[in-house]
C-alpha cells in the first residue's frame, strides 16, 4: 500500500526463573514520517500496561518498552511439582505509518507491557489503556485524547487542548498554553481532577463533584443554578429538577471546559 510502512517486532525470550521476576525492558523500533516537516498523530489501544509519551527534538517515533510476567492462571497452571519452570516469554507488537499517523499495535493480551514513546513535539495523540498501568505526556504540542480506567493521568507541560477521562485514578494536567475555542474535557470517577491554564483563559465553566469540592483561583462569575422544567402535554406530567452542576465565566467566557468526577476534588488552576 502506497505510503504505508509497516514494522513488526517478535521477540522470543527463554530464560530461567530467578530472572523472569524482573522487568524486561527493550528498544523497539524507530518509525519514520511520510512527511517530518508536519505535525503527525499517535494511535495507542491497549489492555493492559503504562504508556509515557515525551516530546524530542527528533522527527520520528521511536518507542521501547518494558514488561512483567504473565497474568491470571495462564501464568499459574504452568506451575508443577518437582519440575523447574524455564517461561517461554513472545512481545508482538507492531506499528503502522500512514500520512503522519503512526498507530502502534500492541498484541500482548496477558502480559503487562508499559511502552515508552519519544514524539515530535507537534504532535496530536490518541492513548488508551484498561489495567495495571498509567498514562503519561510530557511536553508535546497537539490534539489529545487520553483514556485510562484503572490508573492515573498526567501531562505535563503541554501545549494545545485535551480530552481526559479515567474511572479509578487522579486526573493532572498543566498547560503551557492552549488552542484558542477548543471545548476540552476532564473526568474522572474516583479521584481528583486537577487542571492548570494560562492565566489569559477563556471559558465557560461547567464543574461537577458528587463527593466532592470544587476549588478556583481564576476569578469566575458563577451563573445562578436555575430550574430546569420537563412538561409532557400527551402524559399530563410536568417535572422541575436542578442538578449540581456548577456554570460560571472566565475572563468573560469562551469554550466549554467539562470538569466532572463522583469521589474526588476539582482543582481550575491559573498559572
Amino acid at each position: 500500500m502506497k505510503n504505508v510502512r509497516l514494522i513488526t517486532v517478535l521477540i522470543a525470550m527463554f530464560m530461567a526463573y530467578s530472572i523472569v521476576a524482573q522487568e524486561k525492558s527493550i528498544d523497539l523500533f524507530s518509525v519514520p514520517l511520510s512527511n517530518p516537516s508536519s505535525p503527525g498523530k499517535l494511535v495507542i489501544d491497549q489492555i493492559s500496561g503504562s504508556i509515557h509519551v515525551e516530546a524530542y527534538e527528533g522527527n520520528e517515533v521511536v518507542i521501547k518498552a518494558s514488561f512483567g510476567s504473565e497474568k491470571g492462571h495462564y501464568k499459574e497452571k504452568n506451575k508443577h511439582d518437582g519440575m523447574k519452570r524455564i517461561e517461554g516469554s513472545s512481545l508482538a507488537i507492531s506499528a503502522e505509518e500512514k500520512n503522519n499517523v503512526v498507530q502502534v499495535i500492541n498484541e500482548q493480551w496477558n502480559k503487562v507491557t508499559n511502552l515508552e514513546v519519544k514524539v515530535p513535539k507537534n504532535f496530536s495523540l490518541k492513548l488508551s489503556t484498561i489495567n495495571d498501568g498509567d498514562i503519561s505526556v510530557k511536553g508535546v504540542n497537539g490534539e489529545m485524547e487520553i483514556s485510562n480506567v484503572n490508573g492515573e493521568i498526567t501531562l505535563e507541560s503541554v501545549s494545545g487542548s485535551a480530552s481526559t477521562d479515567t474511572v479509578n485514578g487522579d486526573i493532572k494536567v498543566y498547560f503551557d498554553s492552549i488552542t484558542k475555542d477548543a471545548n476540552m474535557a476532564f473526568s474522572s470517577l474516583n479521584g481528583d481532577v486537577d487542571i492548570t491554564f494560562p492565566s489569559s483563559l477563556k471559558a465557560d465553566v461547567k464543574a461537577k463533584s458528587d463527593m466532592g469540592e470544587i476549588f478556583t483561583d481564576f476569578d469566575m462569575q458563577i451563573a445562578a443554578n436555575k430550574p430546569e422544567v420537563n412538561k409532557n402535554n400527551s402524559s399530563g406530567t410536568y417535572k422541575v429538577k436542578i442538578e449540581q452542576w456548577v456554570r460560571g465565566k472566565i475572563n468573560g467566557g469562551g469554550p466549554e471546559m467539562l470538569f466532572k468526577t463522583f469521589n474526588g476534588d476539582i482543582l481550575i488552576k491559573s498559572k
